[in-house]
């Protein structure tokens, strides 16, 4: 596989997982494209898994996609020259199913989800800026999933006080 600018390309494994099979190749915004995917998605999923298991479940869909999502996003980075390429969304996904562990799969909860997570990606509250410093991949991936437990410790917050139906 070759680069748009004729250099070595990333494996196509990695080019299908950093860019979450595509979705990274959408415009405007792939992260919010890829983020309300993944929302979808766990819908979905969700509706199959019982309701004690659905925080197991995103909870080891986000491992699997931190563990696939920073070599895969190392490569495509190396492969494109550039230090976080817009196009890598693998991030999104862990980070958004972070957010979504513990809550119910209801529209509002989905939603709020949803907002918050986008809300501290794009935001990066300290000390997820400092996080995208790390090197290559790990860094690539690493600060969506430092914004993912800020969404969703704030997520718990609200359900705690019983803000949102559950």
């Amino acid at each position: 596989m070759r680069t748009p600018e004729g250099g070595p390309g990333a494996p196509l494994w990695a080019t299908l997982v950093a860019t979450f099979f595509g979705i990274g190749h959408l415009r405007p915004g792939p992260g919010t494209w890829c983020s309300g995917t993944t929302v979808v998605l766990w819908w979905l999923l969700g509706r199959w898994i019982g309701p004690g298991w659905q925080p197991w479940a995103a909870g080891l869909l986000a491992l699997a996609a931190v563990l696939a999502g920073i070599p895969a996003a190392t490569q495509v980075a190396r492969a494109s020259g550039r230090k976080d390429p817009p196009y890598v969304v693998i991030d999104e996904v862990a980070g958004q199913l972070i957010t979504l562990i513990a809550a119910p799969i209801t529209w509002q909860s989905l939603l709020l989800g949803f907002i918050l997570f986008r809300a501290f990606d794009i935001v990066k509250p300290p000390p997820v800026r400092q996080l995208e410093r790390l090197p290559q991949g790990v860094g690539i991936v690493v600060d969506d999933v430092g914004a993912g437990l800020y969404g969703l410790a704030v997520m718990q917050i609200v359900l705690h006080f019983g803000l949102l139906p559950r």
